[in-house]
């Protein structure tokens, strides 16, 4: 497997990410569960989740990603170290999460402190932005239009 300095971390990270985005609608626990082991088996230590997760996205599906990894990690508590555990912040716009409020501050600290207890551990690697709020400059009439969101 080819690792990857993540920014300018000390962390290493696989060239391949494990996705999970799927993982509490068309995927099990145990689905899951076999995935991260065979994924963590060859090499890969990288994955991918966020708040808004499993896809599509509703309120009774939310935050179920997050929380059958944190039943993975609860399981295998001394395998922690081994992963480089990614999430995201929701953008605004889904009622069910934080009322469809924008992200600021206060937002990120509750949707942080929210993700640490589903996924049963006190720290996310890296931290991100699912989408900007909505009356970000980006996707607004700026001259700048042939600038696309990457999700």
């Amino acid at each position: 497997m080819h690792y990857t300095r993540l920014g300018r971390s000390d962390l290493k990270v696989s060239s391949i990410c494990l996705g999970s985005m799927t993982w509490g609608l068309q995927n099990t626990q145990q689905d899951a569960d076999e995935q991260i082991d065979y994924a963590l088996s060859q090499g890969v230590n990288f994955i991918d989740t966020a708040e808004m997760y499993a896809i599509p996205p509703s309120p009774q599906t939310y935050g179920k990603t997050e929380a059958i990894i944190g039943h993975w990690l609860a399981n295998n508590v001394t395998r922690r170290s081994e992963i480089i555990l990614a999430s995201k912040i929701a953008g605004n716009g889904l009622p069910w999460i934080r009322g469809g409020g924008d992200i600021n501050a206060e937002a990120i600290i509750q949707s942080v402190d929210a993700s640490l207890e589903r996924l049963q551990t006190d720290y996310i690697d890296l931290y991100q932005l699912h989408w900007p709020n909505r009356t970000s400059p980006i996707l607004r009439n700026t001259g700048r239009e042939k600038l696309r969101l990457v999700m």
